[in-house]
């Protein structure tokens, strides 16, 4: 009898979710239902699915609305249906455009228009299709109107938006959040009537029991309605069926293509390559996955067609296909790669493809993808109310002031310090947290399929105008849809600048082979950077965590930085494996202690469990769980696992059959502790493979090319760092650094030889259509001779000229900018702020007499801090007392378990909290002559001194070894003042 129900998909209106929506009509005896969601179909996929688990036959369609007005109820008589409204409302929402009254023809649907609507607009008239929807709350009126006399036209419509007064509550949250406004001044408009809930079946049927009539309509509408998709293990997906239009020309193409491939990738290793391949191909044939292999292959052919970097990660990576299509750089056969991580008969999905490009090439390998392929969608997402954004939201619905809200967003306040609007907020918080926000966009899915979109959902316009399913990744895996991954990254982009940047810069060298990743695998200068983690700006190896690994396992092989690309990751390191791996790496009487058959499956990594593919192998050959149970693990542990009544089911089989193989339950549960430590942060080894050769390829190029990879670094945003300290470590490079000079540089820097030009995008005020019009002025009619010059050749206002005159961008002039400045003013008497008109003749300059004005060294650093953000000098020299000590990084390694004192200029700081959830930091600072060195502040230490931002720090702390990596632990800091600034001393 339900025709208009919701769910929390009903953004900002709904309370619960669609399996809630189920229990809550099992409760009620309720045998079949609709969900409509308010201009939604999030939820219907995974509603039909879930149906038939509870017994409800599912009956799904849009609650069609403008704003909070509903229009008309929309329901699918079978598929065609669906896709009709999916349509129909994919339309609304890309084109921004208001729900009319009255709904436009729909094949195989049934529209129900509500009462009150269908009195005001005299819809008498009504099609074969089309009914006036009653509520309870209606019946009273129904007598009264023309509608009851036309009880062939009604069907019961009784809308489910709350199970209790605790669900209305949270509603009317949700509406004022929506409307970004206090409680109080809700419009009643804007929430639903509290009445808007599920009765028993017999209840229903009792409120209608003088209209029989209705109730026959609403049951012959409900059983007419069908929609069903296959959900089972093994269906055949419904992602693009073949790239060629032909199963057979797709599996020649493929083959074609892998033995063209083994040419050029194993000139010596054919035979093995060979039959790896064929055993390959044979399942990618059974599985159905052709058309996906040739699909990814479609995109990174077009992609080096236009000269693009790419790098194929994921579970793919293991592949040998994808090896010899291109797709990787990663040898299987090399790195004994798991085929089973790879693919096997129990797999359900294709593996996965993550196919990086540079940031400034993603948009157009995404055009190209929507323009190759008929039906391609973005993969969408939900935002949902975290704890933070929830309690600002609601701190904003209670009034409070941004002080507490702030402080309570942070967890700051004890319980003894909230006063009553506070205890609301949190109180009122745990109703809403966890539920949808938003609709947004996956970071890098896209959906390609055989069908339609709108087959399976609406589609909506984000920013970049693509379409975008209403659905997220989980939901597009049931029904069969696989995403292909397209992301961007910054690491590919400083790549492919440092070779454009070495073309221009020395010309007549050859340009390196940037692929030629054997070679840089036995390189001595990339090996000795690596053992000394001299790493700064290189793409996965640069972070402090990273540094310190690469020193603590002394990396110098190829090999080593695979393991340590997923050692890194947080499954690894929190279950404590990440220290169990560099003790055995550190000695090898520990690797004795490793239980014989993990070392067995294991012996690469001394028995640790440090990639992906080793859980199942673990799982297989220690626990020995079929491949298909392994999967399961495989899925649970990606983070695209939502059930975990089948995962609990496997660990149950798992403990089972350790126990019958004589296992010890000490043994047992410490396997399976690190097993589940692996959820959603392992690496497949393939995967860490296409990391470790990104890193060796950005490796070679700071070892070789320094400068000019710098300058890449610098042109594509940095990296894990602030900008600053990839400028201080162009410096140690050799390279000369200069400000932004008018006829030197652009937008990004430049390099001419050793010399370096910031760009105008540093300068934070700087607006970039002057930007634009100088440089385009510059390119057409040649450089500027001096400052009346570029006053005569560009528009631009006196507060944008000052900018460029304060920095020193017209030192070419010769003359102190504070004299320049003094030109400036009395040569234009332009308000600030404003522009001159275009001139059409030159104007006559002025002569005046300006006193001599001299710019100090000081005064110019204070400039620097407040235009670009930081100084070009030292910060040391900017003290207001100078250093007590001179202890640096160099001193580290003779001063262990002594304590020092130290001075640092903060670089990085990462905050961190104990098991017991006590607050403690990791910080990063360069010392006086420019070295990098990591200090610890552990919790007792940590609750006394604070980081105070950007600044040189004084410190004292004992000096520590952990496997050759030196850190000092704090034992007290401060912030050093600097010198008043100059500019405004009297």
């Amino acid at each position: 009898m339900y025709l208009n129900c919701h769910t929390y998909y009903s953004l900002r209106f709904g309370t619960f979710s669609e399996t809630e929506l189920l229990d809550l009509a099992r409760e009620n005896h309720v045998a079949r239902l609709a969900l409509t969601d308010i201009n939604n179909t999030s939820a219907c996929l995974n509603f039909i699915r879930k149906a038939e688990e509870a017994g409800i036959a599912p009956i799904v369609g849009v609650d069609f609305r403008k704003g909070t007005v509903q229009q008309f109820v929309a329901l699918a008589r079978n598929n065609t249906g669906y896709t009709a409204i999916n349509t129909l409302l994919s339309e609304y929402l890309h084109h921004n455009r208001d729900i009319p009254p009255r709904a436009p023809e729909l094949p195989e649907t049934y529209v129900i228009y509500p009462l009150e609507k269908a009195v005001r607009h005299g819809f008498t008239s009504l099609k074969e299709n089309e009914y006036v929807g009653v509520s309870v709350h209606d019946l009273r009126r129904l007598p009264f109107t023309v509608f009851g006399e036309m009880q062939d036209k009604l069907v019961v419509l009784q809308p489910v938006t709350f199970r209790n007064k605790r669900d209305y509550n949270a509603h009317r949250l949700l509406r004022a959040i929506d409307h970004n406004t206090v409680l109080s001044k809700l419009p009643p408009g804007e929430t639903a009537p509290e009445d808007e809930k599920m009765y028993p079946s017999e209840n229903l049927y009792r409120a209608f029991g003088q209209y029989p009539r209705i109730l026959e309509n609403t049951v012959r509408l409900m059983e007419a309605c069908r929609v069903s998709f296959d959900f089972s293990e093994g269906k055949p997906g419904n992602n693009q069926q073949t790239y060629t239009g032909s199963r057979e020309e797709d599996e020649e193409l493929l083959a074609g293509l892998c033995v063209k491939g083994i040419a050029y990738r194993y000139p010596e290793q054919q035979h093995m390559a060979m039959e790896r391949l064929q055993k390959e191909l044979d399942l990618i044939r059974k599985k159905d996955f052709v058309s996906y292999f040739l699909i990814n292959y479609d995109i990174v052919e077009y992609a080096r067609q236009q000269g693009y970097f790419h790098v194929g990660r994921g579970s793919g990576a293991n592949s040998i296909v994808a090896y010899l299509l291109g797709i990787t750089d990663v040898d299987p056969l090399e790195l004994d790669l798991y085929f089973e991580r790879f693919i096997n008969l129990f797999r359900s999905s294709p593996p996965d493809f993550d196919i990086d490009f540079s940031w400034r090439n993603r948009d157009d390998v995404t055009r190209y993808i929507f323009e190759r392929f008929p039906h391609v969608a973005l993969m969408g997402a939900y935002v949902t109310f975290n704890y933070k954004g929830t309690v600002r939201e609601l701190g904003k619905v209670f009034g409070l002031p941004k002080g507490d809200i702030d402080r309570l967003s942070e967890g700051d306040l004890q319980p003894y310090e909230l006063d009553e609007p506070s205890r609301l907020v949190l109180k009122y918080g745990k109703l809403i947290e966890g539920m949808p926000s938003h609709l947004s966009v996956h970071s890098s899915g896209i959906i390609i399929s055989e069908y339609p979109l709108n087959t399976f959902s609406a589609t909506f316009l984000p920013p970049k105008n693509y379409p975008t399913v209403q659905f997220d990744m989980h939901i597009a895996e049931d029904v069969g849809l696989y995403k292909f991954d397209i992301l961007g990254q910054r690491g590919l982009g400083k790549i492919r600048e440092t070779i454009e940047i070495i073309r221009y810069n020395r010309p007549g060298e050859p340009v390196p082979d940037i692929h030629d990743i054997h070679r840089f695998k036995n390189d001595l200068k990339i090996k000795a950077m690596l053992e000394s983690a001299q790493c700064m700006g290189c793409f996965y190896v640069e972070s402090p965590a990273m540094r310190m690994l690469l020193k603590k396992l002394k990396v110098a092989h190829y090999i080593g930085l695979v393991a340590a690309s997923s050692i890194i990751r947080p499954g690894v390191a929190k279950s404590g494996m990440m220290r169990e791996y560099i003790l055995r790496h550190q000695d090898p009487e520990r690797v004795k202690q490793a239980h014989p058959v993990l070392l067995e499956i294991m012996p690469e990594t001394y028995g640790v469990m440090v990639y992906q593919e080793d859980v199942i192998k673990v799982a297989h050959h220690f626990a020995g769980l079929t491949l298909a149970e392994a999967d399961v693990l495989r899925r649970g542990m990606s983070g695209k696992f939502r059930s975990r009544d089948e995962f609990k089911e496997v660990e149950d089989r798992f403990v089972a059959n350790c126990r019958d193989r004589g296992y010890d339950d000490k043994v047992i549960f410490e396997v399976w502790k690190q097993i589940e430590s692996f959820a959603g942060y392992a690496f497949a080894k393939g995967h860490s493979a296409s990391y470790a050769v990104e890193s060796y390829q950005s490796l070679f190029l700071r070892a070789y090319y320094p400068l000019e990879f710098m300058v890449a670094v610098l042109n594509n945003g940095g990296g894990f760092y602030r900008l600053e300290t990839y400028i201080h470590e162009a410096e140690m490079l050799g390279a000369q650094i200069h400000i932004p000079c008018i006829n030197r540089s652009r937008m990004e820097s430049r390099i001419c030889g050793k010399d370096i030009y910031l760009g105008f995008g540093y300068l934070k005020d700087l607006e970039d259509k002057i930007c634009r019009r100088l440089l385009e002025e510059r390119d057409r009619n040649g450089e500027f001779a001096s400052l009346a010059d570029f006053m005569e050749r560009v528009i631009i206002s006196m507060e944008q000229l000052s900018i460029l005159i304060r920095i020193g961008a017209f030192r070419f002039t010769g003359t102190d900018k504070y004299e320049l400045l003094w030109q400036a003013h009395l040569g234009r008497g332009v308000v600030p702020g404003e522009e001159d008109q275009c001139r059409m003749f030159a104007s006559r300059q002025k002569d005046f007499v300006i006193p001599a004005l001299q710019t100090t060294r000081l005064e110019a650093a204070f400039e620097q801090i407040e235009l670009l953000g930081f100084p070009l000098c030292s910060p040391f020299e900017l003290l207001k007392e100078p250093p007590k000590s001179h202890k640096g990084a160099q001193d580290l390694e003779y001063s262990e378990g002594k304590y020092i004192d130290i001075y640092g200029y903060l670089v990085a700081v990462k905050k961190t909290r104990t098991r017991k959830g006590e607050e403690m930091f990791f910080g990063t600072f360069t010392d006086q002559c420019g070295e990098v060195f990591d200090i610890v502040v552990f919790p007792p230490v940590a609750r006394k001194n604070r980081f105070k931002g950007k600044g040189v720090y004084r410190m004292y702390g004992k000096v520590v070894n952990e496997f050759g990596f030196y850190s000092i632990e704090i034992v007290k800091m401060q912030r050093e003042a600097y010198v008043t600034d100059p500019r405004f001393v009297e």
